[in-house]
C-alpha cells in the first residue's frame, strides 16, 4: 500500500497477515457476488510466501460474465472498491481498493487467458524460488529507483513479468492433471 500523503512506492518483506486479509475479503466478496462468482483466488506477490511485495492484496475473481459483474459494481463501490474498467488489460474488470481496503480486484470470465496468466505466474513463483528471489530483487531495486513514480515502477517489471508469464504458461501445460 502506498503512503496516502506521498503515494510512495513501498515494497516490504512478506507478511503472513496478507493471507488473513485475503480471507476476510473472500468472505465479503462471496456474500456480495453470490452465484455470479465462479472462483476467487489470492494472486500477486502477497500470495507467494517469502516474496517481498507492495502490501496490497491482489484478488482474482473468476465470474460467469462481465456484464453480471458490472451490474454489481455499485455494491463493490460502496465497499470502497472503485471500478476502473479494463485498466489496460482487455477482458478484465479492475477495482482499486488500495487505500480503503488494502486490496485490488482483477476480474475475468472464468477460464479466460487473463485469469490463467495470473494463476500460472503465481504458481510458477511459488514453485520456482530462484525466480521469485530474482523478482523480489528487481522490485526492491525499482522501488528504490522510482519511489514516487508508480508507472515507472510498473514499467520496470514488465519485461520480467512477460517473460516469466510465458514460461509459467508453458510450465503449467506440462503439469499433470
Amino acid at each position: 500500500m502506498s503512503d496516502p500523503e506521498t503515494d510512495r512506492v513501498q515494497v516490504v518483506d512478506w507478511d503472513a497477515s496478507w493471507l488473513e486479509r485475503f480471507n476476510r475479503e473472500e468472505s465479503v466478496l462471496r456474500a456480495l457476488l453470490g452465484d455470479e462468482l465462479r472462483a476467487l483466488h489470492h494472486v500477486g506477490s502477497t500470495s507467494v510466501p517469502g516474496l517481498c511485495a507492495k502490501p496490497v492484496v491482489d484478488i482474482l475473481l473468476e465470474v460467469h460474465d462481465l456484464d453480471g459483474l458490472d451490474a454489481r459494481a455499485p455494491a463493490l463501490d460502496a465497499l470502497g472498491l472503485k471500478e476502473m474498467g479494463e485498466y489496460g488489460i482487455a477482458g478484465r474488470r479492475y477495482f482499486d481498493g488500495r487505500r480503503t481496503r488494502g486490496v485490488h480486484l482483477h476480474a475475468f470470465v472464468s477460464g479466460s487467458l487473463g485469469g490463467r496468466r495470473h494463476l500460472a505466474f503465481r504458481d510458477y513463483l511459488r514453485t520456482h524460488p530462484e525466480v521469485a528471489r530474482s523478482y523480489g530483487l528487481l522490485k526492491r531495486s525499482l522501488a528504490a529507483r522510482f519511489p514516487l513514480d508508480r508507472s515507472a515502477y510498473s514499467a520496470g517489471k514488465d519485461s520480467f513479468v512477460s517473460e516469466h508469464e510465458s514460461l509459467a504458461l508453458q510450465w503449467l501445460q506440462r503439469q499433470p492433471g
